[in-house]
């Protein structure tokens, strides 16, 4: 299935139901007195998030959605039916922004979490509401309000904790695949990965934790050149970043200037993005924290691969963890998935002390 992670669709909630103008009028009750009900509710909108679901290419086709209207008020101070809620299934991860004023509604974060995206119209009251000492026969009536109106654009976020970044041809599907059961496609030209991947790695028993292969970020990414423009966003949901470099390119190109690049998008992207991604949930991805992984070590002998690591650590002025491995071998990955598990465990549980 085509991978969609944004639409725009509109939404109608429900009108409320107008109240009914009505007198009783039965055998020997010739002026029995108002009696018209009030109206129903109008239905609400909501999204709900679904696990089932991992793609927004459904609302790429209908892009109008309504409630059901509230009924009429009845006679007998009968009130009319409440319009049925319309409940919209979205993949866990998605966003709702309302395009009319960049306001982000919410976001659905966890299974069967609900957001009510448009709210349904109040009922309309009755000639019975209006009775009083003085007007004993009402003929006052109102109508329901209209329900809301909105258009939103709907964004998918991948809901990962650990993100992959790199270079198109870094090696990211192929680390995926040697520490999880996710099977990205694999070749040996840039771009292949298109869409990203997500896989649960399980260094052991009841302990595990999502990793994404996120599409190749090219330099200018952060400017819409490229696929990875599209793609950084699902970067801000995560705990870890990967930087995957290829220590021997198919290009030939300098290990040390494709990492530099790799850190200039980050930076600008934050910069330019930074009302988005700082909204009280996400970090900046400039600031999260990020581990160098040396990938592709097998295509070197042992000392080449150590002094060319040891000459990139050192003109970064690096401090943060790194790592050398071979994706393709599995080499070096066990350790890794491990040290990745204990952080993301410290991390979470100091943000559930923090709140």
């Amino acid at each position: 299935m085509k991978f969609v992670d944004e639409a725009v669709i509109r939404v109608k909630a429900g009108n409320g139901g107008s109240g009914l103008c009505s007198f009783r009028r039965e055998k020997y009750i010739p002026k029995g007195g108002p009696d018209g009900g009030d109206g129903g509710d109008g239905g609400h909108v909501y999204l709900v998030a679904d696990s089932e679901l991992n793609t927004l290419v459904d609302y790429r086709y209908v892009r109008f959605y309504g409630a059901q209207n509230g009924e009429k008020g009845g006679s007998k101070n009968c009130t009319g039916a409440r319009g049925d809620d319309l409940e919209l299934p979205v993949p866990v991860g998605t966003r709702a922004i309302n395009t009319e004023t960049d306001e982000v509604i919410g976001d659905l974060s966890e299974v069967g979490q609900k957001l009510l995206v448009a709210k349904g119209g109040f009922h309309g009251l009755g000639n019975t509401r209006f009775k009083s000492s003085v007007n004993r026969a009402p003929r006052q009536t109102s109508h329901g309000s209209e329900g809301e109106y909105r258009q939103l654009k709907l964004e998918l976020r991948v809901l990962a904790d650990v993100g992959l970044l790199g270079l198109p041809n870094a090696g990211k599907s192929t680390f995926i695949r040697s520490v999880s059961a996710a099977t990205p496609k694999v070749a040996d030209y840039p771009f292949t990965t298109l869409v990203p991947n997500l896989g649960v790695v399980a260094p052991e028993p009841h302990r595990s934790f999502v990793i994404a292969d996120i599409p190749g970020v090219i330099e200018g990414a952060s400017e819409g050149a490229g696929l990875g423009f599209r793609f950084l966003k699902h970067l801000s949901r995560t705990r870890l970043l990967l930087h995957l470099v290829d220590l021997k390119p198919f290009d030939e190109s300098d290990p040390l200037e494709n990492i530099k690049t790799i850190e200039r998008e980050l930076n600008n992207y934050s910069q330019t993005y930074q009302s988005e991604i700082e909204d009280g949930e996400f970090e900046k991805l400039s600031s999260k924290p990020v581990w160098l992984i040396f990938n592709k070590c097998d295509l070197l002998d042992k000392e080449t691969a150590e002094q060319m690591q040891k000459e990139i650590l050192k003109k970064l002025k690096w401090k943060a963890p790194y790592y050398s491995i071979s994706g393709l071998k599995s080499e070096g990955t066990q350790k890794l998935c491990f040290d990745m598990m204990d952080f993301i465990e410290a991390r979470n549980e100091d943000l559930e002390n923090r709140e």
